[in-house]
């Protein structure tokens, strides 16, 4: 039997009948055309064999180690003439499932996300991962430069997506059966972006904690390193926790340790006020108010509205990453200094909370934002949407996603009409997509995949924590605003004793 062509023109693929397991060799793929785009290498790497370059290596057990060989493609996308877009294509040698699954960034980005795409991998996707448009993360690059910050908002992310498949169209000689999005942080707003904008691309998307852009880390350092009366010693942020745990715990019904729902607790850190003078597990009066402050959503000084949402009970072990100073969060900081005030000599101490935060919200400011809650399209072509968030996340509000996970709600026509398209999953006592006190290991992909595959909803998901590797507690996660509820016998640290209903 003849064999068709390795390759045929991009746009005419399927002219390739009669073919091995493989339609093209990988080093082949660099020959592939693409619009606005380069194929800079495509080699195959040997199982076990790849390492991250430069100052990504693991300094850890590689999770690179349990890979077999696949084909890894290079590219550099210009989809504009300032446009710099590195993008990675990892195709399996071996036992493709026949999907897509494109993994997110963290923070300003500027990597590509190597561990997650050798995790899809390993499962069986051909993966994708793109550094969004620059090198580094932090948010220099922007200015400037408005067309780089389009990269990084939202067209890098798109333009991966559409090269990839062409990628994979190409090595396998048919595209992807399904397309999934499986990000946090950055991550989850990207995948938001891609519903809203972009519904074609996945037919399945993960967005866990998606980081939408607000003053946050401004506010909190306005709370507690403006003055320095105010500054909280990281030794004490376990004394606050402690106090927030002991007032809010048992508010479920359930003394475990953990906060289930931080919005309905009301803890006021006074309750470690200092008798007198200062000392390891109290807080000073000063101390006080600036606890206080992180605790409380962003009040308009003029206005008297609120604006955006601060921490809740339970995040405290973590206040080091918005806290500890001495100056504010470098995403936002650099969200302010670089993209809305264009001057990287910018004093965060001049901030406004009335006029500045206005300025802040100019959609030029936040086109990364993923806050509409119309993802009508991608829905109506059978989409779903997987959301997750820790209560204990210190870097991103959770309460924002869920204020926006209800908005999606309200315009889908209540619970009942969205349930089958998008479901919110909170974790109690789980911090910044992962880690925590409470079980912070689950598996979205696997519940994504049966929802969109089979049309089984995720009732539940699944979560774990483990110390020194053992697992000593699990727990179901259920989809908001269901809570899981202890049965009344059994081990709490058994999920099989608990089941979802409503609060």
């Amino acid at each position: 039997m003849k064999i068709a062509p390795i390759l045929c023109a991009v746009g005419v693929l399927s002219c390739l009948s009669a073919r091995p397991a493989l339609a093209a060799s990988c080093e082949s793929l660099a020959k592939v055309a693409l619009k606005d785009a380069t194929i800079t290498s495509a080699q195959i790497v040997p199982a076990g064999q790849f390492a991250p370059p430069g100052e990504q290596a693991e300094r850890g057990p590689s999770p690179f180690k349990m890979l077999g060989d696949f084909c890894r493609v290079a590219a550099t996308l210009t989809p504009t003439s300032d446009s710099d877009i590195k993008v990675e294509v990892w195709l399996p040698a071996a036992n493709w499932n026949g999907k897509f699954q494109a993994v997110g960034n963290g923070g300003w980005a500027g990597v590509i996300s190597y561990a997650a795409m050798a995790e899809a991998v390993r499962a069986g996707y051909a993966s994708a991962s793109t550094d969004t448009g620059h090198v580094g993360g932090r948010g220099t690059f922007a200015l400037g430069h408005p067309e780089k910050l389009v990269d990084f908002a939202w067209r890098s992310e798109h333009e991966m997506a559409v090269k990839a498949k062409a990628v994979v169209q190409a090595f396998y000689g048919s595209g992807p059966k399904l397309s999934y999005w499986n990000g946090c942080s950055t991550g989850g707003r990207q995948g938001l972006k891609m519903a809203q904008m972009f519904p074609d691309d996945y037919d399945g998307i993960i967005a866990g904690a998606p980081a939408n852009r607000t003053a946050i880390s401004l506010w909190i350092a306005d709370a507690v390193l403006k003055d320095p009366a105010s500054y909280i010693p990281p030794s004490k942020y376990p004394a606050i926790h402690k106090a927030a745990v002991n007032a809010c715990d048992a508010g479920d019904g359930l003394k475990d340790g953990l906060i289930r729902d931080p919005r309905s607790c009301h803890f006021d850190p006074k309750v470690l006020e200092c008798k007198a003078g200062d000392g390891a597990d109290c807080l000073t009066g000063p101390q006080v108010e600036a606890a206080r402050k992180i605790y409380s959503n962003a009040i308009n000084p003029r206005t008297g509205k609120e604006m955006f949402a601060s921490l809740v009970p339970g995040t405290e072990l973590g206040w080091g990453v918005q806290a500890e100073g001495p100056e504010p969060s470098a995403n936002i900081y650099d969200q302010y200094r670089y993209v809305v005030f264009k001057d990287p000599n910018w004093d965060w101490k001049t901030f406004d909370f009335d006029k500045d935060v206005v300025r802040g919200d100019l959609p030029e400011n936040l086109i990364m934002n993923a806050t509409d809650p119309n993802m009508d399209r991608f829905f109506a072509r059978g989409g779903k949407l997987l959301m997750y968030h820790g209560w204990s996340d210190p870097n991103v509000p959770a309460v924002n996603t869920v204020k926006y996970f209800e908005q999606v709600v309200e315009r889908l026509g209540g619970y009942a009409k969205a349930d089958d398209r998008v479901r919110l999953f909170m974790a109690p006592g789980m911090g910044h997509c992962r880690g925590g006190e409470g079980p912070n290991v689950f598996d979205t992909v696997g519940a994504l995949e049966q929802w969109v595959e089979h049309g089984k909803a995720p009732g539940q998901l699944l979560a774990t924590h483990s110390t020194n590797g053992k697992v000593d507690r699990s727990r179901p996660l259920c989809p908001h605003p269901q809570v899981a509820a202890y049965k009344g016998m059994g081990s709490i640290d058994d999920a099989a004793n608990f089941v979802c209903r409503a609060p």
